[in-house]
């Protein structure tokens, strides 16, 4: 997961003959974007459209959806620009510029420890972004990006785009066809897509954008994908690993498989539950699913014990020198003391991280904000440096549904889980339901409250603080109430774990950078995926499953046979009438050995022309180790192929003037 300024030019013209030159990187960057919500996109016309992910757009489908459309479930089309509709609370961002400010982080924390280091990121982070936004925090936003866990720092500077509109998506029985059985498995017969407008001042914005291939990819091909994956671990030390292996992991599956099923039972209540509980089912599970395989992977394998034979080397060749552990020092140790201890409130953050979801996240966000506000801005956390604010207010301004029975079963799901991990004297939990049951507390703070009503987020958020502690809204107090025990372990957070593990991480780094360039191997090394913009490499290929090989492409005939006509197999109406219309032989999903994870969702696949051929959506079951480790031998990214996207939008939608879009690269 190359970042655009390092990429291994070298191994590609000695594998593949093939060297992106600076035009080429500029294109794909400039043409590539990122949903604020957490998926990749591109830009694939010169009039703002976008193609991303169904499931990217989920979001926005059930926002958009009343009583008489379920957009999510049977799809969002327009056959006339004015028919297009603003995705609520969407932002899409376009990197615009790259910077390394390692030296100027450096400067800043020198000497620094535990609260004190933490303080001077602060500052660091509050004016380096300030001078970057300038005065126009409204169309540009500026990201500190920490590399290699600390051990480089690069200042991403993002085109905002805040009027971002649905154009077309299809219906979500294609679009998840196969549902969770499916889901991180491969064959896959699914066209995953949505696509967007991006409009400013009213009008398409014109960018540079991906030309598209409707031939889609060959086996073989060299492709490449550009997108923002997550977050990755392959760099972690050992304790740090096996601290997500025994404590974090468990609990976080825990919670999830428990979520899941409210979710399951809700829907499963009335025709407008089940609408309801969609999206949100849709995403616990993919979660519980992505969070399940790292599990595995940990408990399976040796990684840990491997990782922990690696870190003492490392600190064997720091003591090796006088002036490498001069500078270095003893880092592991930090490591090792810094996760002992957020083992100690790793149950009392989760707990509360869980309560705040929902509407009582827009409460806590109100009072969180309004307190940080207060301070002068180099003493903010991050987050809330006034070049981050917009974030923030567009969020809250998002006129997005809410629904009022689900959030209660939520939020008293929450406090249920909360009294049940911490016990029922712990003060939090008492602070949190006084006498009451999580039930009665829940159905009052939602049934009460006005929060759902945008207007009334934004007048709390211009009034600040005094307008919040002078608010008698039930959900305010409540987040009000629990605020200083919130406040409380982000501070320990911050000064004790955070703090002490991106400065050891980063001194870990420096020490394996200078190893390898001793060994003549930097050029091998790649950051940890961040959510920031990344390139990957690999070529259309299939792999070996259970002694069988698995071919690279699928079809529409092959998904014509995948389906029983049962749910999650059940084809669309559409899907069933189109079949005499259609090539069967089209491929439909593919699968390549690039490098991806979450939050590639979305991403362009590109041929070494850099024009688009592919839309990843997945990975297969052995890439959900790919949190932890790369294995080319089985890791596949899966991808919808663009030749069955053109063919779908032409032969089944009845959408020729956004094929002749795609195809021409304008309207």
């Amino acid at each position: 997961m190359w970042t655009f300024d390092h990429l291994p030019r070298a191994a590609l013209q000695k594998h593949y003959g093939f060297t992106p030159d600076p035009a080429w990187i500029e294109h794909v960057v400039q043409s590539s974007a990122r949903l604020a919500e957490g998926c990749s996109a591109s830009f694939v016309s010169a009039d703002g459209l976008v193609m991303t992910n169904h499931h990217c757009a989920n979001a926005c489908l059930s926002a958009l959806s009343d009583g008489g459309h379920d957009y999510f479930r049977d799809g969002f089309y327009t056959k006339d620009p004015a028919e297009e509709r603003q995705c609520p609370g969407m932002e899409l961002d376009r990197l615009d510029s790259m910077k390394d400010v390692s030296q100027a982080v450096a400067d800043a924390t020198k000497n620094r420890e535990g609260a004190a280091y933490a303080s001077a990121m602060q500052e660091v982070e509050s004016r380096l972004t300030h001078d970057c936004v300038g005065n126009d925090s409204e169309h540009w936003r500026c990201d500190m990006v920490a590399l290699y866990h600390g051990g480089q720092t690069a200042l991403y500077r993002y085109r905002r785009y805040k009027d971002v509109r649905i154009v077309m998506a299809p219906e979500q029985g294609i679009a998840f066809f196969g549902g969770d059985p499916d889901n991180f498995d491969y064959p896959r017969y699914d066209i995953d897509l949505s696509m967007l407008r991006v409009y400013e001042n009213g009008k398409p914005v014109h960018t540079p954008y991906l030309q598209i291939d409707p031939a889609g990819p060959k086996a073989g091909e060299l492709v490449f994908t550009s997108g923002n994956p997550g977050r990755t671990q392959r760099g972690l030390p050992a304790a740090a690993l096996a601290f997500q292996r025994d404590v974090a992991n468990p609990a976080i599956i825990a919670a999830l498989s428990v979520r899941e099923g409210m979710l399951w039972q809700y829907g499963r209540e009335s025709a407008e539950h089940a609408k309801q509980a969609e999206n949100p089912l849709f995403g616990i599970q993919n979660g519980l699913k992505s969070y399940s395989g790292t599990q595995a992977a940990l408990q399976s394998g040796d990684i840990v014990a491997r990782r922990e034979e690696e870190d003492k080397a490392l600190q064997s060749w720091i003591d090796a020198a006088p002036d490498r552990k001069a500078e270095y020092g003893t880092p592991f140790e930090t490591v090792a003391k810094a996760i002992a201890l957020e083992k100690d409130i790793f149950a009392r953050n989760l707990a509360l991280g869980l309560v705040f979801r929902g509407l009582p996240a827009h409460a806590m966000t109100l009072v969180e904000a309004a307190h940080e506000r207060a301070q002068p801005d180099a003493r903010r956390h991050s987050g809330f440096h006034d070049s981050q604010l917009g974030e923030i207010e567009t969020r809250l301004a998002a006129k997005e549904p809410v629904y009022p029975e689900l959030e209660t079963a939520s939020l008293a799901l929450s406090l249920t889980g909360m009294r049940q991990s911490l016990g029922e004297d712990d003060p939090l939990v008492r602070n949190a339901l006084g006498k009451s049951s999580p039930d009665r507390v829940a159905a009052h703070l939602i049934r009460s409250s006005g929060l759902s009503d945008p207007q009334k987020r934004l007048a709390l958020w211009k009034g600040g603080l005094k307008a919040i502690e002078a608010s008698s809204d039930p959900m305010i107090v409540f987040a009000r109430t629990l605020y200083p025990a919130y406040e409380k372990l982000r501070e320990t957070m911050r000064n004790e774990v955070t703090s002490p593990l991106h400065k050891a991480q980063g001194d870990i780094a420096r020490a394996r950078f200078a190893k390898a360039k001793k060994e003549g191997k930097q050029d091998g090394l790649y950051p940890d995926a961040t959510f920031s913009p990344r390139l990957s490499y690999g070529t259309v290929k299939g792999w070996r499953k259970n002694g069988v090989e698995v071919a690279p492409f699928t079809d529409f005939a092959g998904m014509y046979r995948h389906a029983t006509g049962s749910e999650p197999f059940a084809l669309p109406e559409r899907w069933l009438d189109a079949k005499p219309r259609l090539d069967l032989s089209t491929h439909l999903d593919f699968v390549s050995t690039n490098d991806i994870v979450g939050g590639n969702s979305g991403s362009p696949v590109l041929d070494r022309k850099g024009h688009a051929v592919g839309l990843i959506f997945d990975g297969n079951l052995p890439s959900l180790a790919g949190t932890l480790y790369y294995d080319i031998a089985s890791n596949r990214a899966v991808a919808t192929d663009t030749s069955a996207i053109v063919a779908a939008l032409r032969d089944v939608y009845d959408e020729p003037a956004l094929a002749r879009e795609l195809s021409q690269g304008h309207r």
